[in-house]
């Protein structure tokens, strides 16, 4: 599901708005088309997802992603003012190339930080021995940079440069 609605929603022939909503019936239809699937399965993994990843509308009619798209989409998130200092958890093998550019989203729309250590050592664990940064998120605010708080807590920027990084091994 978080490859329909993040990334390649034609996999199942349906297509999101330019709010990353999705039809809930569309969606339920095309991954019923390989796998057992219906309104019950799809609110037990919206209500129960440990990240929280997925949202409805009012009525539960259209679904979607909550951040992490690679797909152009506005996910309609509201400006906030961010914490002084936020994480970034990643794996020994991308330490070299954020040195040198800072974090840049790759094949996503924004850069996620997490807003303590742990969910960041967490995150980097998924990619090898972790490494963990410190973002001087408030400081970059401060100096223009904007930050979006998702529904599920993960703080976005479109960039963090390397002057408000420091390396946590």
């Amino acid at each position: 599901m978080s490859l329909i609605l993040r990334h390649k929603p034609e996999t199942i022939g349906i297509s999101l708005d330019e709010h990353g909503w999705a039809d809930v019936e569309d969606l339920i239809a095309g991954i019923a088309g390989t796998h057992e699937f219906n309104m019950d399965i799809l609110e037990e993994i919206v209500r129960t997802d440990n990240k929280q990843r997925y949202s409805f509308n009012e009525d539960k009619t259209l679904i979607r992603a909550n951040q992490g798209h690679s797909i152009p989409v506005d996910v309609e998130l509201d400006e906030a003012e961010p914490p002084a200092e936020l994480w970034h958890g990643t794996g020994e093998k991308y330490v070299k190339a954020i040195d040198e550019q800072g974090l840049i989203p790759k094949s996503r729309l924004y850069v996620h930080l997490s807003k303590d250590e742990d969910t960041a050592v967490t995150v980097g664990k998924r990619h090898g021995k972790p490494v963990l940064y410190l973002v001087k998120a408030g400081e970059m605010n401060r100096d223009g940079y904007p930050f979006f708080l998702s529904k599920n807590g993960v703080w976005l920027t479109r960039e963090v440069p390397v002057r408000y990084l420091e390396k946590r091994m």
